[in-house]
C-alpha cells in the first residue's frame, strides 16, 4: 500500500531555500532514515510529511485510509494529566475507552467500571492497556499515576516515545528518538521497530540505529533529497559513488567554462541565434552551484603541547551530601593520546565524574592532580548564553583571528569554520538565525579555538548531525591531546575511544577495548564470557593494593608471569594509543622534514615496542591456557 508521495516539494524561509524539488514515496512497512546537516530542513520536511507544516510548492498525496503519527523532539502533554492518561492520549475509540476505564478505576466508580469492563472485553482493549504499561516499563517510567508536570525533561521525551509506539498507525515519523536513551533502551527500541509492521521515517544521528532498523536512506544535502536503497553502511558506499560522479561532472563543467570563457574573451559577437545560445549556456554553467564534498575539507588540529603530568587520579570518590557514593576507588594515570569513554546507565554519575576530573567538583575522597600544562576544553550538554546579535565569524574571532598549533601551523578562524561546515554565507549569518544544532556546532568550534589539549565531552552527539559528527571524529583522529567523553552514541564511542570507564551503581572498572567489544562480553552467556575472557583478558578491575600470592599461579603461570601479563595488559593499549597519535602527528607535520624524521624514528621505536609486547602477551596467554 502506498501511504504518501511527494513530488517537486519546495520550502523556503525568506530568501533561504531549505530544499527544492523533493520527490519520493513511502509504501507500507517501508523504513527510511533521514540525515543531513543541522539547519538543512530535516525537521521541517518531517512536519510537512506529517501535515503539520505547508510546503511552498509541489504536490503531496496521502492515502486517506492511512494513519500517520509524528513524534517531535520536544513532545507536548496536557497539563495535569497522569502518565497513563498522556500515553493513551489518542483520538481512536479504543484509546478513549481505555482512558475512561482508568479514570473510573481512579475515582472508585464501581458501576462505571463494570460497564466499561464489558466494553473493554468487546473491543479487545485490554491488550492495548497492557501494551502501554509494558512499553512504559521498558522506557523506565514506572509511576503511572504521576502527573506529567512532575517529570524531568528526559522522562517527558521517553513518555512521548512511549505514546508514539503505542499509537496504532500506518506511518510513524520520529525526530531524534534516541536522544537521552541509554544503550539498553536503544537496543530494545531497535528490536521493537524492526518487528513493527508500520512504515517508519526517522531522523537520527545514531548510525548503528540506522544500520539496524532502516531499509532506505534519505539524504538532505544542499537543498536536494537523494534516495539510497539500504541501511547506513550501504548508504556510505552509494554516497561515495554519487560524489565521485558529481566530481566528474564538476570537472567537466569547469573545463567547459574555461573554453567558453576563452571564447567570450576573444570578443565574439552575439548577433546570431547560435551565438546568443552559446552565451546563455555559458551563463547557465557559471550559475550552477558546486557544493564541496565533506571528504575534501581539510582537517586541522588546534591543540597545544602537553607536559608529562596530565591527570593523576588516585582513589577518587564522590558523593553528594547525605547521599551514597556515586563512585569510589577511581585510580588511573592519564597518558598522552588517551581516548577514554565514560559509560553507564542514566543517573550513575557519568557527568559528575567528568566534572570531578575537570576540577569543577571537588572529590569527597582521594586526590586528583592536574598537570601545569593542561588546558581543559569542557563541552557541556547545556549551550552557553550567546549574544544573538553577533555574526558567526565575530563570535569565533572574539579571542583572535588565528590560532597556532603545536606543529607551528597558523590556522585562521574562517578555515576552521569551513572545516566545521559553516559555508561562506553562514559565517556572516547572525547567531539568532541559527538552528539548535548549528549553535551546538558553533559552540564546539569556539571551544576548539581556545586550543585545549585535554578535551572533555559531555554527550557531544546530542543534537549534532551526522556530517558534523563525521568532522568531529576526523578532527579527533588528528588531535594530539587527551579525550574523555561521556556518550550513549555507540558508533561514536567505537570510532573515538580505545578504553572505557564503566560506572555501575557506586562501582567502577576499566575496560580496554571499544564499546562494541564491551557490550558483546556484557551480554554474552556464561560460557561465551569465559571464552572471551580467556582469549582477551580485556576487563581490568581497579588496582588492588594487596600483594600477589606467592607460589605457582593458576593455569600454568607463575606469580611472576601473572604480574608480567598484568603489566602488559595495562601498558600495551597505552603504547598503541601513542602509535596512533604519532601517525596523526606525522600526517599533520606536512613539509616540516626535520619534524617528520624525528617522528618517524619515534614511530619506529614505538612500533617495535608494541610488536614485542604483543608477541610476549600471546606467549603468556598460551601458557595460561595450558
Amino acid at each position: 500500500m502506498n501511504i504518501l508521495t511527494l513530488e517537486h516539494v519546495k520550502k523556503s524561509y525568506g530568501l533561504r531555500v531549505l530544499f527544492d524539488d523533493v520527490t519520493f514515496a513511502v509504501d507500507g512497512g517501508q523504513k527510511l532514515g533521514l540525515i543531513g546537516l543541522n539547519g538543512a530542513g530535516k525537521t521541517t520536511l518531517l512536519k510537512i510529511i506529517a501535515g503539520l507544516a505547508e510546503a511552498d510548492s509541489g504536490e503531496i498525496w496521502k492515502n486517506q485510509k492511512a494513519r500517520i503519527h509524528f513524534l517531535p523532539q520536544e513532545p507536548v502533554f496536557q497539563t495535569g494529566h497522569t502518565v497513563l492518561e498522556s500515553v493513551l492520549d489518542g483520538d481512536l475509540p479504543v484509546m478513549r475507552l481505555v482512558r475512561q476505564y482508568e479514570e473510573a478505576v481512579e475515582r472508585n466508580d464501581d458501576e462505571a467500571v463494570v460497564k466499561l469492563t464489558e466494553e473493554m472485553d468487546e473491543n479487545h482493549a485490554w491488550e492495548l492497556e497492557q501494551h502501554a504499561k509494558i512499553i512504559l516499563q521498558k522506557l523506565g517510567i514506572h509511576k503511572l499515576t504521576q502527573t506529567v508536570d512532575e517529570l524531568s525533561g528526559g522522562q517527558r521525551k521517553r513518555l512521548g516515545l512511549a505514546r508514539a509506539l503505542i499509537m496504532p498507525c500506518d506511518l510513524l515519523i520520529m525526530d531524534e528518538p534516541t536522544n537521552h536513551l541509554d544503550d539498553k533502551t536503544i537496543m530494545w527500541l531497535e528490536d521493537y521497530l524492526r518487528d513493527s509492521k508500520s512504515a517508519l521515517i526517522v531522523s537520527t544521528h545514531d548510525r548503528y540505529f540506522l544500520d539496524s532498523v532502516v531499509h532506505s536512506m534519505l539524504e538532505l544535502d544542499r537543498g536536494h533529497v537523494y534516495t539510497y536503497e539500504g541501511n547506513y553502511a550501504q548508504y556510505l558506499e552509494l554516497r561515495e559513488a554519487r560524489l565521485a560522479q558529481e566530481e566528474a561532472s564538476e570537472e567537466k563543467r569547469r573545463n567547459l567554462i574555461r573554453r567558453e570563457t576563452a571564447w567570450i574573451q576573444r570578443g565574439a559577437q552575439a548577433r546570431s541565434t547560435k551565438q546568443k545560445a552559446r552565451i546563455a549556456r555559458y551563463e547557465e554553467l557559471c550559475a550552477i552551484e558546486a557544493g564541496k564534498p565533506l571528504r575534501d575539507v581539510e582537517i586541522f588540529d588546534t591543540s597545544v603541547r602537553l607536559g608529562k603530568t596530565i591527570l593523576d587520579i588516585d582513589d577518587v570518590a564522590f558523593a553528594y551530601p547525605k547521599g551514597k557514593p556515586l563512585f569510589q576507588h577511581v585510580t588511573y594515570h592519564v597518558v598522552k593520546h588517551d581516548r577514554i569513554g565514560i559509560i553507564g546507565e542514566n543517573g550513575v554519575g557519568k557527568s559528575t565524574l567528568l566534572n570531578v576530573l575537570a576540577g569543577r567538583l571537588k572529590p569527597t575522597g582521594g586526590t586528583l592532580t592536574i598537570g601545569q600544562t593542561v588546558r581543559i576544553g569542557f563541552f557541556t550538554q547545556q549551550l552557553p548564553q550567546f549574544d544573538e546579535s553577533m555574526r558567526v565569524i565575530d563570535y569565533v574571532q572574539e579571542h583572535g583571528h588565528f590560532v597556532t598549533n603545536q606543529f607551528g601551523q597558523r590556522i585562521s578562524a574562517t578555515r576552521l569554520l569551513e572545516q566545521f561546515l559553516f559555508t561562506d554565507d553562514m559565517q556572516y549569518t547572525y547567531i539568532e538565525k541559527l538552528s539548535g544544532g548549528e549553535r551546538r556546532r558553533l559552540y564546539l568550534l569556539r571551544l576548539l579555538m581556545d586550543q585545549p589539549n585535554v578535551l572533555m565531552l559531555d554527550e557531544p552527539t546530542n543534537d549534532l548531525d551526522i556530517p558534523t559528527l563525521t568532522v568531529l571524529e576526523r578532527y579527533l583522529d588528528t588531535y594530539q591531546g587527551v579525550v574523555l567523553v561521556v556518550s550513549h552514541d555507540r558508533y561514536f564511542l567505537d570510532r573515538v575511544v580505545d578504553k572505557l570507564f564503566v560506572l555501575e551503581q557506586g562501582t567502577w572498572k576499566r575496560y580496554y577495548g571499544d564499546y562494541s567489544q564491551y557490550i558483546e562480553e556484557k551480554y554474552a552467556g556464561p560460557a561465551e564470557k569465559a571464552e572471551s575472557h580467556t582469549a582477551s583478558s580485556k576487563v581490568v578491575q581497579p588496582e588492588k593494593t594487596s600483594k600477589p600470592a606467592m607460589g605457582p599461579a593458576k593455569k600454568g603461570l607463575t606469580s611472576r608471569q601473572e604480574e608480567e601479563l598484568k603489566k602488559i595488559t595495562t601498558e600495551l593499549p597505552q603504547y598503541e594509543a601513542m602509535l596512533k597519535g604519532l601517525n596523526a602527528a606525522i600526517a599533520a607535520a606536512g613539509s616540516d622534514y626535520d619534524k617528520v624524521e624525528s617522528l618517524l624514528q619515534e614511530q619506529k621505536e614505538t612500533q617495535e615496542k608494541v610488536d614485542a609486547m604483543t608477541e610476549r602477551w600471546c606467549e603468556l596467554e598460551d601458557l595460561k591456557g595450558e
